[in-house]
């Protein structure tokens, strides 16, 4: 079995791997918003809590139309986050307490304040200025209508009209446009942006929109007759899209995998790929990148049946190309899983936010249950486990913040009816009280809830039961059992899940009934909650996840 561990060339292929949202994770300056040297001033919590490495979302020059993810200096630190000298300093703290760096990348768009966006502008139709973005005419009467029915993902049309006529696309807000990746400059110059952060010594990227940055621009342009209108991270119907997971996308990723191949220790890259499961391990073919972030998983409803089929067909597609799969649960992107855990089954989260979090009225303890107990579950899956920033705080989402606070484009974008993703993005709490929670020594850039203080690192820390002690053991004791890649399902009761991953035995109930532990199971290791039955002969109460030691050391 492939042998792994935080030094080795291929460190990545179990390890777990914290996500930043550097807007919201630390704010050393005091003006509300998260930055370069917060975070440098709070990695050892992330090295306490046993991760082996962290993603930082965009902290590039930006405009902050989407939270930075519309950048306009590919090589620069934006002020509002700090500087370069910032992010060397960054890069040396982590790496000297053993935390690799993954940065973001967002090459299926950049600012419309971009240099490049600015010059299209000024220079007319058909000009090499306007071949590095998609420019196109309009159809009907003088142009008036979009050039096709394209829908972005935050609302409204793809397409916006310039003055002299033309439209350009953005698949996402219209401060956004898209890049041509026909374009042998766009090529040429996201080489350069590559080896530019690699030099510096980053460990490797997150690629955003990795399913995304190809067009079918075959003249007349291909109406999607709504295809293009699924949620953020989720996969088109079908798959011959004119924008979606086109098969010409992968040799950018070929050529980038021989860039990451030149550095020694060799960089690592992982897709955001919001594609079917049966497409997803093209992405991470042995020429391809190294991972794939796995949506189905964190989609997955609290459910037995559907959570072993996912994570069947998540070895199944890996396997054939030689990678592992990547479990997450939450992102920047989603309602936290704690708070999808504690609704009822079927509910539409737009709505739930809608209504501030009052209707349907989340079951705090039943998701506080089932989120430690997905925590134990995911992280005892051969693969890589992406951690989001405050999950081991057990952090509900903050269903309620002020429609006057919302920051997200979407809120406007589809008129005011969908309040986006603000409510996983508010700011970390470090202390029990402050300002802002220990975050920074001002206030926040969202709006923190009166509760955040006891949610805090400093209220849980030692504190025994806690989320916060919950991870730190389960990250302790599953690097122990990593290098061995086998995995095995176990016989399993109604609503059981049971497999065995090299010695580590994971059982997770996710029935409404208690279920005996087999006379035949392992000496218990850690569990998400209380085991019954005593000396008597444990038990696993419903929502519980358990871990047991095959071969007691």
């Amino acid at each position: 079995m492939q042998s792994t561990s935080r030094d080795s060339a291929e460190w990545w292929r179990e390890s777990v791997i914290y996500q930043i949202y550097v807007p919201s994770f630390a704010d050393a300056d005091g003006d509300g918003m998260g930055d370069l040297r917060g975070i440098t001033g709070r990695l050892g919590h992330v090295a306490e809590l046993g991760a082996d490495a962290v993603w930082l979302t965009p902290f590039y020059r930006s405009p902050w139309a989407d939270g930075g993810y519309d950048v306009s200096d590919y090589r620069d630190v934006d002020p509002r986050h700090g500087t370069l000298d910032d992010f060397r300093e960054l890069l040396e703290r982590a790496h000297a307490l053993g935390l690799k760096v993954i940065v973001d990348i967002v090459p299926n768009h950049c600012s419309s304040e971009h240099p490049w966006f600015a010059e299209a502008l000024a220079s007319p139709p058909g000009s090499p200025a306007r071949d590095r973005f998609v420019f196109r005419d309009g159809r009907g009467p003088g142009g008036d209508e979009p050039p096709a029915d394209w829908r972005s993902k935050f609302g409204g049309s793809a397409w916006t009209r310039v003055p002299d006529g033309q439209w350009y696309m953005h698949i996402f807000a219209a401060e956004q446009p898209d890049l041509n990746w026909e374009n042998p400059e766009v090529l040429a110059e996201f080489e350069s942006v590559l080896r530019f952060w690699l030099d510096l010594g980053v460990d490797g990227f997150r690629i955003d929109v990795a399913h995304g940055m190809c067009k079918d621009l075959t003249p007349p342009l291909r109406d999607t007759l709504g295809a293009d209108s699924a949620p953020l991270n989720a996969p088109p119907e079908g798959h011959d899209h004119p924008f979606w997971d086109r098969d010409e996308v992968h040799g950018i990723h070929r050529a980038w995998r021989r860039i990451l191949d030149e550095y020694d220790p060799p960089r690592i890259a992982v897709a955001e790929a919001g594609v079917s499961e049966s497409r997803l391990p093209l992405y991470t073919r042995p020429d391809e990148l190294h991972q794939a972030f796995n949506f189905p998983y964190l989609r997955c409803p609290w459910d037995a049946a559907e959570f072993r089929r996912v994570i069947d067909a998540s070895l199944d597609g890996a396997r054939p190309v030689g990678a592992l799969p990547t479990w997450v649960l939450s992102n920047h992107d989603v309602v936290r899983h704690l708070s999808r855990y504690a609704l009822p089954e079927g509910t539409d989260t737009v709505a739930w936010l809608m209504a501030d979090g009052r209707e349907p009225a989340a079951d705090g303890e039943l998701g506080r249950r089932r989120a430690r107990a997905a925590a134990l579950l995911t992280l005892a899956l051969p693969g890589t486990t992406y951690l989001y920033q405050g999950e081991e705080l057990g952090l509900p989402e903050v269903a309620d913040l002020p429609r006057e606070a919302l920051r997200d484009p979407m809120w406007e974008r589809t008129g005011r009816v969908r309040k986006g993703r603000d409510g996983c993005r508010v700011p970390m709490p470090w202390e029990r009280s402050g300002p802002s929670y220990g975050f920074g020594p001002g206030g926040s850039w969202l709006p923190q809830p009166e509760s955040w203080g006891e949610h805090s690192a400093e209220a849980q820390t030692g504190r025994p039961g806690s989320f916060l002690e919950l991870y730190r053991a389960a990250l302790k004791v599953r690097r122990s059992f990593t290098g061995d890649e086998s995995f095995t399902w176990l016989p399993a009761r109604e609503g059981e899940l049971a497999f065995r991953k090299g010695a580590l035995e994971c059982r997770v109930n996710l029935s409404g009934a208690p279920l005996p532990l087999p006379a035949s199971a392992g000496e218990p290791l850690l569990a998400s909650g209380e085991l019954g039955g005593g000396t008597a002969g444990h038990h696993l109460p419903p929502d519980t996840a358990v871990w047991l030691d095959t071969q007691p050391r």
